[in-house]
């Protein structure tokens, strides 16, 4: 069984975050561990969210006692995404170059939650100064969204030319969604070599969590022994068919899990740069 491990928020009452991802892997038959960030009872966007932030204490305890489990000496896959402070990014880090010395084959993927094109920055400035510095050098795979790709390269992203000039900048394999792509919107995947777009038909208005989804569903069949290219449209076919479905939680309509191909009835496209 693949082990994956995921350091990111916990939201009790919405399909979002560490709590989804973690969720859905576990569907797809990875043994996870959650490390919350963050212990809410519902996603801050959609009004008080209820409980807080875990201390940077209790959070480094956590990995502590994770690290003296053994299991991140079994780790295929780990996943960073929302921290509520700079020590818990620090923390992470820790972790990560502890499972890149023991595990040098698992997939280390750092999804650098920053804030949105909606919202602007929605983390500290702290927390904003500490992920790039801490974690994107670390990452064997960025996932980053297209306002997040801009604030980390400070390159303007208006489509997937620009979008992918940014992410190779970055000198690492990147997962980029929200790329602007006419009418559509668009995920792009590039490496050193190639690069992939996928795109599908854009949303008025997106239920919370997808980044979280795809960031997850792309690993996993990364983790599956696909090729990127491969991976790349198949995670997106079933987050499309996923949204298709319109829940305002993800986890109200369960994303496809066998082939994979995701949902041949996905209005999707994907073509090489």
């Amino acid at each position: 069984m693949p082990v994956a491990l995921i350091l990111s928020s916990h939201v009790a009452g919405s399909g979002v975050g560490g709590g989804l991802q973690a969720a859905l892997l576990t569907r797809l038959g990875f043994r996870t561990a959650l490390v919350p960030t963050v212990l809410f009872g519902r996603h801050p966007g959609l009004g008080p969210p209820g409980g807080g932030a875990v201390s940077d204490a209790v959070f480094a305890g956590q990995v502590e006692g994770l690290l003296a489990s053994g299991l991140p000496d079994r780790a295929d896959l780990v996943i960073t995404g929302y921290f509520a402070t700079a020590g818990q990014v620090e923390a992470a880090a820790g972790l990560l170059d502890h499972v890149a010395a023991r595990r040098p084959q698992a997939r280390l993927l750092v999804d650098p939650i920053l804030g949105d094109e909606d919202r602007g920055l929605y983390v500290s400035e702290a927390v904003a100064d500490a992920l790039p510095r801490a974690l994107v050098p670390r990452a064997g795979l960025l996932a980053p969204n297209a306002w997040e790709l801009e604030r980390l390269t400070g390159m303007r992203i208006g489509d997937a030319a620009s979008a992918l000039a940014a992410a190779r900048s970055l000198a690492r394999p990147v997962l980029v969604s929200s790329v602007p792509a006419g009418a559509d919107t668009g995920v792009l995947w590039a490496d050193a070599k190639d690069a992939w777009m996928a795109t599908h038909p854009r949303l008025e208005r997106a239920p919370k969590g997808t980044g979280d989804l795809l960031a997850a569903l792309f690993a996993a069949r990364l983790a599956d022994g696909e090729p990127p290219a491969g991976a790349l449209e198949s995670s997106v076919r079933t987050l499309a068919a996923t949204l298709a479905h319109g829940p305002e939680d993800l986890l109200d309509a369960p994303p496809a899990t066998g082939g994979s191909a995701g949902s041949p009835d996905a209005a999707v496209t994907v073509k090489g740069l």
